[in-house]
């Protein structure tokens, strides 16, 4: 797994820089490429659409299109199907609620890095028998935030988090300042209202607000 490793690898350093993976629930493909050149704009090359709606996959494929320098992943990555699509479609890695060890072997075998969702440490136990240090944490929030991570960084030390689910940008110093957390995902700046109305501007401006507040946290 010489190569999934580089690319996992490669993918940690990406988020780390970045600090921050706006997390998508895309309701029309032809939204997707004008919310990536925004969040890009903003300073957020990157993004995760999750595969929640009939229109996702599509959306991925355009992303991959029209902006190859993005760092794109497919979310809610439950099934060997989904899995496919988000490969054919040109994700760059796949995220999941939960570690399913048939979808994240399979993952792993076809060179496409996944971050597995945990909630408990027998749950990073089980992530770390499957050969992966990196792992989402969810639903980060009502687990006990960055209090509940840090506690999970003691006995877990090779373990780096990747914590989503109603984070803030009030809540987002406090994780950023923990050095086993790679990057946070969020929502706030690519709310399903904002991309429906088309506020393109405006989450291009949320995405340079959410910027500033991971540089001041991450200079």
């Amino acid at each position: 797994m010489g190569g999934v490793e580089q690319a996992t690898t490669a993918l940690v350093a990406r988020l780390r820089a970045i600090g921050l993976l706006p997390v998508v629930e895309l309701a029309r493909a032809e939204d997707a490429v004008p919310l990536a050149r925004a969040l890009i704009a903003g300073g957020l090359p990157c993004i995760e659409i999750t595969l929640r709606t009939p229109e996702a996959a599509a959306g991925i494929a355009a992303v991959r299109a029209a902006c190859p320098e993005i760092l794109l992943g497919a979310g809610t990555v439950l099934s060997l199907e989904q899995l496919e699509g988000a490969l054919a479609a040109g994700a760059d890695f796949a995220v999941a609620p939960g570690t399913n060890a048939v979808v994240v072997e399979a993952s792993l075998a076809r060179g496409l890095p996944m971050l597995p969702g945990v909630a408990t440490p027998s749950e990073v136990e089980a992530a770390r028998a499957l050969g992966l240090r990196t792992v989402k944490l969810f639903p980060a929030e009502l687990l006990g935030g960055a209090d509940y991570i840090g506690a999970l960084c003691g006995p877990y030390r090779d373990i780096g988090f990747v914590p989503t689910g109603s984070i803030t940008p009030a809540t987002l110093p406090g994780y950023l300042a923990l050095p086993q957390v790679v990057a946070c995902g969020g929502s706030w700046m690519v709310r399903p209202a904002l991309v429906a109305a088309g506020e393109f501007d405006t989450i291009r401006e949320l995405a340079a607000e959410a910027v500033r507040g991971v540089r001041a946290v991450r200079p």
